[in-house]
């Protein structure tokens, strides 16, 4: 009998091993697809099995999985939580194209591009921001005029927000809509630009599967104009009526996709006119999510994503009610890290989940201003909200790191909180 396999599509620094973990719990096998395995550390450390492909390339990644069948029973392909969006088709024509559970590939396609998600999202009546689509300076420039600053500049397509800048005013816009357009940015499609509307209020991010609303978080940004997380909360301190509303609202935003097989995150902020969505990806959250998520409710959406994957069904019923935090640990300035403190102890106080760097000393640190500008995080969790922050600026306040300048620089070394 053929030993049944999991195909995950790339790896994720946060996650990855996570999800090899919850397949080997369930008796997968994992095996990873991925155009550099070497870049995910712990392929290697777990001696999982992977192989170097094109994840770009559907016609490569279905010549591989076609020959795997010969030894493996390929019960489920899946993508990770912040895998490029592009690659969330791909994985559901995988599915399709193989007969394996998985979402509708055309469904998964509207998501990916928010100019199209933000068509659909209006013509069901789902408040959304104002909102433009450019492809030129000019037609850049008319739109924020119409929409009226500050406005947000984005790729129409992409994720973890990636070229994602406020512009306050005119100079700003100009200056960010050349970085877009100009050949610094990696555009994996023809460049298209949203600019919309800067909905203001409360950012909250809204975690289903299927048909369920699994989980309401809060969240904020640091490092403006950009969006950087700094922290990130489950659940989101809400009144009955607003957690009713923002589930509603959810739920007609994948009603509206046509989605509601596998995994969405939603992220909504909540103005002076009630929830505005500004996003839905079709796929599990990223980062720390998952985690806190599972301290918060119970729920590893992780391992029932995976079960819901291979055909199993999935249990999402809450089992406690927790408070789970982790804030986000971003440097302020470029350079190299030179050195970390703190992580050991700050790890040993009771209610801290975990505290850890994603580099080592040595690196070097550019930011770009979207999510890989961090480089670790604290997590908390206890029955209380306020026990769970306090519990995690006690840690904070044990960890510190130095960044000194890159070698051409005659600057000292400076040390960040």
């Amino acid at each position: 009998m053929s030993r049944r396999a999991l195909i995950l599509l790339e790896g994720h620094r946060a996650n990855g091993l996570l999800y090899v973990q919850a397949a080997r719990c369930l008796g997968l096998h994992p095996i990873v697809l991925a155009t550099d395995p070497s870049q995910y550390d712990y392929i290697a450390a777990q001696s999982i099995e992977a192989i170097r492909v094109d994840s770009d390339n559907f016609d490569a990644l279905m010549h591989v999985c076609s020959r795997l069948r010969a030894t493996y029973d390929i019960a489920g392909i899946i993508g990770f939580g912040g895998l490029h969006e592009s690659r969330h088709v791909i994985v559901a024509k995988l599915c399709r194209h193989f007969s394996l559970p998985g979402p509708n590939p055309a469904s998964i396609e509207r998501c990916r591009n928010k100019f199209t998600q933000r068509q659909s999202l209006a013509q069901a009546g789902i408040s959304v921001p104002a909102y433009r689509l450019a492809a030129n300076t000019m037609e850049v420039e008319s739109s924020a005029a119409q929409i009226g600053l500050p406005v947000i500049l984005k790729p129409a397509e992409g994720s973890g927000s990636s070229g994602v800048r406020l512009c306050h005013d005119m100079d700003e816009l100009a200056k960010h809509t050349t970085y877009l357009l100009g050949r610094t940015y990696d555009w994996r499609s023809s460049p298209k630009i949203l600019i919309e509307e800067f909905a203001q209020g409360p950012f909250y991010d809204v975690v289903t599967m299927g048909t369920s609303v699994v989980a309401i978080g809060a969240a904020d940004f640091d490092c403006p104009p950009h969006f950087v997380p700094r922290q990130s909360m489950f659940p989101a301190q809400l009144t009955d009526v607003e957690h009713k509303r923002i589930a509603d609202v959810s739920l007609s935003c994948l009603r509206a996709l046509g989605l509601g097989w596998g995994p969405a995150n939603i992220e909504l902020r909540w103005t002076n006119r009630g929830p505005v969505v500004i996003e839905v990806n079709a796929r599990l959250p990223g980062w720390t999510t998952p985690r806190l998520v599972q301290l918060a409710y119970g729920v590893d959406i992780i391992n029932e994503h995976i079960k819901l994957i291979i055909g199993d069904g999935c249990n999402l019923r809450t089992r406690h009610p927790h408070a789970a935090v982790a804030r986000f640990l971003v440097p302020d300035r470029d350079g190299i890290l030179a050195r970390i403190d703190g992580t050991s102890q700050a790890a040993a106080i009771p209610g801290v989940v975990e505290a850890k760097f994603y580099i080592q000393p040595g690196t070097p640190i550019i930011r770009n201003g979207d999510y890989l500008d961090i480089i670790g995080h604290v997590m908390t969790a206890s029955p209380d909200h306020a026990r769970t922050e306090a519990i995690l600026e006690r840690a904070i306040d044990l960890i510190g790191w130095a960044i000194k300048p890159m070698p051409q620089s005659g600057e000292q070394e400076q040390s960040c909180k």
